[in-house]
């Protein structure tokens, strides 16, 4: 479709002086794309003028007159299906975007949207009172970003690319200073905050204080889960007579003495002044792996979280061995059997495990029952009594009997979760105490490096200011990343980030 038009307008405005010119010193014809009408392609073929200006100072000769709403100097678009453009882009950023606006009838390549959504100006700079501060991946693993948002509009106000004290403190500097700053426990932001903005009160944030409190917990309970196993074993070898007793396998899996040889030769390494890289060099590891070895003093704990993954089979293990020793060898009944005691899988996880029984003779060996895995643990004791379920809450209980260590660590978490939520920073320091007291040592660890960062600790289980909304923003980034691949540069990730309604 094609609309002819041409501007009524007695005179022009220079764009450069404000002058109004009357002399016309040319005609031409302007070719405008505008938005859709009925899903149909629509074109604007605008007469304009070209004038002389007035004013013998202004550097302009002669200028084309606008229209107000309708075109802009040099677009080949209108100014509305200009702005439909870049909402679609900043909704849909390149190929997404085009295949939409196809559709809408308004044909757009996808550079052509990612170039106007890069041309958008930044939101306007504005004093921010509490500013929330933190850490998402540009580049899982190899680049970082920073992102700052006001919390009190919950808007995110830029993305700045690293995350270390520096490039913070910089980004303050340039700007009015807030006057609090809620951030995570990072050593550099809270060094950078110190720097940029000395005089803001730093808070740190009451989630990544419950995510740090949870790693110490599942330390902790790695520790506990084994002497837990090493408990439920004695007392399965020692059952009534009348039942075939428990066995427990001590043969080491593979991946044990992998894990105790690394462990020993990484320590014996280090003590010889080989640097992380070198040793990983020298044995053919990962540096993460050679890292996660040297931080470790002991083996105990890595082999307890590798032997924690758990089979959907278990706690049904029992069960299929007696039964197998009965003489049932049909894996169907036996499917049917613990499905009535809970079993949640299929017949076919069943017979895949049957398999190994087919190959020996004479009585399988009943398994030993195993704790629960740390991981559940960890969640029954980091939540809220009142939403766990019955059996959680009865199971927990059960462990609570057989372990001491495991009902201290549930009071200690139970104590510092009555602390934050009824915002009772005061008792700080006597939570610190306690733990430190105790033989925990995962725990005990945890509250002594609450104290190299105790005012914005204490700060951040006293007021009420979280990073809960910049926490949203950092997912809204992650779901901005994928739906462009994760090709795109930091600055148009910016632009959506900060633009986007």
């Amino acid at each position: 479709m094609v609309i002819r038009a041409a501007v009524a307008a007695p005179t022009g405005q220079c764009p450069g002086c404000g002058s109004v010119s009357t002399r016309v010193h040319s005609r031409y014809q302007r070719t405008l794309a505008d938005a859709a009408i009925a899903g149909r392609v629509v074109t604007v073929q605008l007469v304009v003028r070209r004038f002389f200006c007035p004013n013998r100072d202004c550097s302009a000769t002669t200028f084309a007159e606008q229209v107000a709403g309708l075109t802009v100097k040099w677009s080949r678009r209108t100014s509305r299906l200009t702005s439909m453009l870049v909402a679609i882009g900043l909704a849909m950023a390149g190929r997404a975007g085009a295949r939409l606006a196809g559709q809408l009838g308004l044909p757009a390549g996808r550079d052509t949207l990612i170039r106007l959504v890069r041309r958008l100006p930044d939101p306007p700079n504005s004093p921010v009172a509490i500013l929330g501060v933190d850490d998402f991946a540009v580049r899982r693993g190899h680049r970082y970003g920073t992102v700052l948002v006001d919390l009190d509009t919950r808007r995110p106000i830029d993305l700045i690319d690293g995350r270390d004290g520096d490039t913070l403190a910089a980004w303050l500097r340039a700007r009015p200073l807030p006057q609090i700053i809620c951030r995570d426990r990072a050593g550099g932001y809270a060094e950078g905050a110190r720097q940029g903005a000395p005089a803001a009160l730093q808070v740190a944030d009451r989630f990544h204080l419950w995510q740090n409190l949870g790693q110490a917990v599942e330390k902790d309970l790695s520790a506990i889960r084994r002497d837990l196993a090493a408990s439920l074993a004695s007392e399965a070898a020692t059952e009534p007579s009348g039942r075939a007793p428990a066995v427990v396998d001590h043969r080491e899996l593979k991946v044990v003495r992998r894990f105790r040889h690394q462990h020993a030769a990484v320590h014996r390494l280090l003590k010889q002044g080989l640097s992380k890289s070198a040793i990983g060099r020298e044995l053919g590891l990962h540096p993460a792996t050679v890292r996660k070895f040297a931080d470790a003093e002991t083996v105990d704990p890595l082999i307890a979280k590798n032997q924690q993954r758990l089979s959907i089979l278990d706690g049904y293990h029992e069960h299929l061995h007696r039964r197998w020793n009965d003489g049932i060898r049909n894996g169907a009944q036996l499917t049917r059997e613990i499905a009535e005691l809970g079993y949640p899988g299929t017949e076919q996880q069943v017979q895949r495990y049957l398999r190994r029984f087919r190959t020996r003779t004479g009585h399988m060996p009943v398994p030993a029952p195993r704790p629960p895995a740390v991981r559940d643990m960890t969640r029954w004791i980091m939540t809220d009594p009142a939403n766990l379920t019955t059996d959680d809450t009865t199971r927990l209980h059960q462990l609570g009997k057989r372990s001491k260590d495991l009902r201290r660590l549930a009071n200690h978490v139970e104590d510092f979760a009555v602390m934050m939520t009824r915002l009772e920073g005061h008792r700080l320091e006597k939570w610190i105490n306690t733990v430190e007291n105790d033989s925990l040592t995962a725990i005990a660890s945890f509250g002594r490096n609450l104290r190299r960062d105790i005012d914005a600790v204490s700060n951040g289980l006293t007021l009420p200011y979280s990073s809960g909304p910049v926490e949203g923003h950092i997912n809204r980034i992650k779901m901005i990343k994928r739906q462009m691949f994760g090709r795109a540069n930091l600055d148009l990730l910016r632009k959506r980030t900060l633009l986007q309604n």
